[in-house]
């Protein structure tokens, strides 16, 4: 075996790595080995959170500066052991019926992901062969809207779904934006949740026409916030919590409190910056896993 390849024991599982010295992250110095270290360590909080779901990968063999690709067919030499299921997929670009997806819902999956440079980990609303149990709403802010004007509309998101009854759980997306995740029952369609996460985005539009906006449109955004309510559609997917992402550090789509969320709005800083994969692993190690309460389930939304 040559030197830059090593086995290793994953909790039972035999499986190699490479080229761990290998920079992926040029700006920050941070490299595979590191990206593998982080998602070991930070496993025992995002495993729950992708279990039992189809994954989306975003791979970037030659670091983020080199070119990626979307992955959610299983890849060739998929080891035996990890989980994948065949499931429809509706509008795929080459024109599958089916694809045979990873659902990472071990340690070793997750090593193994780490090592093929899968940087960014995107679930959909749903479990397999489930209705969805989450509602996200993504906030996208347009220039020179940023994340500042996400936390204010988060706050105002946060409100009007707590007048449904509807809880919500704000995190960064690890990029510009942030999402805001909403347990629900599980007994609805995609369709109907995607519906009333319309119905509100709209609402809300109406309330705050010179902050916010409902419409897919690039040309209305400058200066707004865009509620992207088609998140929940069932072909799409959400960048995971604990998810690395490709930017000049290695930032991470964090979960926050709703304290920072109010600070953001104030725009006081940190919560307006991307957090990086070191500072989640502290976070973690102080509050615990700030979006625990979705894996508990929620109620049915209203729908009208």
């Amino acid at each position: 075996m040559s030197a830059d390849r090593l086995k290793v024991d994953v909790e039972g599982r035999s499986l190699e790595v490479s080229n761990l010295d290998k920079v992926l992250y040029p700006k920050a110095g941070f490299t595979k080995g590191e990206v593998i270290d982080y998602y070991t360590r930070i496993a025992p909080v995002l495993l729950p959170h992708l279990q039992d779901r189809a994954l989306t990968r975003i791979r970037y063999p030659n670091g983020v500066d080199g070119g990626s690709f979307f992955e959610k067919n299983a890849p060739a030499a998929t080891p035996a052991w990890v989980r994948t299921e065949n499931l429809p997929a509706p509008g795929s670009s080459k024109g599958r019926e089916t694809i045979d997806y990873v659902v990472a819902d071990d340690l070793p999956t997750l090593v193994w992901l780490a090592n093929l440079a899968a940087l960014e980990l995107h679930t959909p609303q749903w479990k397999v062969g489930e209705h969805p149990d989450m509602m996200v709403v993504d906030l996208d802010p347009g220039a020179p809207a940023a994340l500042k004007q996400c936390c204010q509309v988060a706050l105002l998101m946060r409100d009007r779904l707590a007048e449904d009854g509807i809880d919500s759980y704000p995190k960064t997306s690890g990029k510009k934006g942030m999402q805001l995740c909403c347990p629900i029952a599980g007994t609805q369609d995609a369709d109907d949740v995607s519906a009333y996460a319309k119905r509100i985005a709209q609402e809300l539009e109406k309330d705050q026409p010179k902050q916010i906006v409902s419409k897919m449109a690039k040309n209305l955004r400058p200066g707004k916030v865009f509620i992207d309510w088609s998140q929940n559609n069932a072909a799409k997917t959400t960048v995971a919590p604990y998810s690395l992402r490709a930017q000049d550090v290695p930032s991470v789509s964090t979960p926050l409190t709703w304290d920072e969320v109010e600070a953001g709005a104030a725009g006081k800083r940190p919560s307006t910056k991307p957090y990086t994969a070191t500072e989640v692993l502290k976070r973690v190690e102080k509050q615990g896993d700030l979006l625990a309460p979705l894996l508990d389930g929620g109620p049915e939304l209203p729908l009208r």
